[in-house]
């Protein structure tokens, strides 16, 4: 969707545009920058979604395209972004698109909605106003887009399918809504593994090169002794689970290295997961090896925009993907069985919580007497072939004979 800064088009059909994306491609924050290019017999215009040209309104709500099909009746919804489009002056630096490539999804197109729908006064608040008559016009913009024609839309197919499907198969789908989000952020699984080391392989939790880079911090945890331990207790410098297995590392000096390497990761996780909005370059401090931040930020924080400025969020769907890693890493420490208790405790969360995710991961729960002294009985998740079929919790399931 575009508009441009200084009137409006009179043939719209004869302008051809074309949308650049930015080379770094592995970039968190520059993998999304776009620039649209646009030529008219006269003026070459420009317009991009991240420079200070941005229409502020981008920031504050997402925007949707809808593409009715008249012959079916049928709507396709599809993310759209508003480009402000401005006229490229005459002997302007034209190295703009020096880190950009022609985005080979859109090559170049013709159609393109022209945006004119906005009134002078609604262009001085977007230019001149206050934060608070920004959310103001552009929570009115987005209530006003068919609030009526989209209750009618959804009453309707809401209605198509039930009809359709019938209401005993929408209450069994609505009883596994909950395993289904989880499984989205679990590590890939191998349910055609003849070994349970290959349910989830070690190499979807670290890669090789990343596996190499622990080497040099995990070091320290090699030949560690009790006293050593004891005070890291006290100052409680690493996470329990960590403690616990550094009493217990094995006497082979290759196995031992492994096992040093994994702990030291997954208590670097387990620190990570309690960081909120990340701000610093490096936010496991300059010890952490740059691959292993580098994996932190792409695989487990998520974009969000916080004042203007594009931030790494740790949301709590982000925290559960962290857990699911630490889970499948545990197992590959403790032969595939460990205390999922204690993991809990570590990352702070509800035992219900934890063991929805362990259920999700195809473990079998059972329980252990508690360790490091504490009355409650241990969850003890194991994982073992042939994997258990997933099945609804019993809360779900009494929801689901409800008429």
């Amino acid at each position: 969707v575009v508009r441009f800064s200084n009137g409006r088009l009179q043939q719209p059909d004869a302008m051809r545009f074309s949308l650049y994306r930015n080379k770094e491609v592995d970039h968190p924050r520059k993998k999304h920058r776009r620039i649209l290019v646009s030529e008219s017999e006269k003026l070459f215009y420009v317009g991009n979604n991240f420079s200070s040209g941005v229409p502020k309104s981008n920031s504050l709500c997402r925007y949707f395209l809808g593409v009715l099909d008249k012959d079916s009746g049928e709507m396709e919804v599809y993310n759209a972004e508003i480009f402000n489009m401005q006229p490229l002056l005459s002997g302007k630096e034209h190295n703009w698109l020096s880190k950009f490539v022609l985005d080979a999804k859109c090559l170049q197109f013709r159609s393109v909605l022209i945006c004119f729908s906005l009134t002078q006064m609604d262009l001085c608040i977007e230019a001149f106003g206050t934060s608070k008559q920004k959310r103001a016009l552009s929570s009115r913009q987005m209530n006003a887009v068919g609030s009526d024609i989209l209750s009618t839309a959804v009453a309707k197919a809401a209605a198509n399918i039930i009809e359709a499907k019938g209401v005993i198969a929408l209450m069994q789908d609505v009883a596994q809504d909950d395993v289904q989000n989880i499984s989205v952020f679990l590590p890939p699984c191998n349910e055609d593994a003849d070994k349970p080391e290959n349910v989830y392989k070690f190499e979807d939790i670290l890669s090789p090169p990343e596996y190499e880079a622990l080497r040099v911090p995990a070091a320290a945890f090699i030949n560690i002794t009790q006293e050593e331990i004891t005070k890291k207790a006290e100052d409680k410098s690493h996470c329990s689970f960590v403690l616990e297995e550094l009493k217990v590392m094995p006497n082979d000096e290759k196995r031992r290295d492994h096992k040093a390497r994994c702990l030291w990761y997954l208590d670097t996780l387990i620190k990570f997961s309690y960081l909120k909005v990340i701000v610093k370059k490096h936010p496991m401090g300059p010890e952490c090896p740059q691959i292993i931040s580098r994996k932190l930020m792409r695989d487990f924080t998520s974009l969000t925009y916080d004042n203007g400025s594009i931030r790494n969020l740790v949301s709590a769907s982000m925290k559960a993907k962290i857990t699911a890693y630490i889970i499948a890493l545990a197992l590959h420490i403790n032969n595939f069985q460990t205390d999922l208790t204690i993991l809990q405790h570590d990352l702070k969360l509800q035992e219900n919580r934890m063991l929805d995710i362990a259920k999700a991961m195809r473990l079998k729960i059972s329980k252990a007497k508690g360790l490091l002294e504490l009355e409650n009985d241990h969850k003890l998740g194991t994982l073992s072939l042939p994997l258990p079929v997933q099945k609804a919790s019993v809360k779900q399931r009494k929801r689901g004979k409800m008429k």
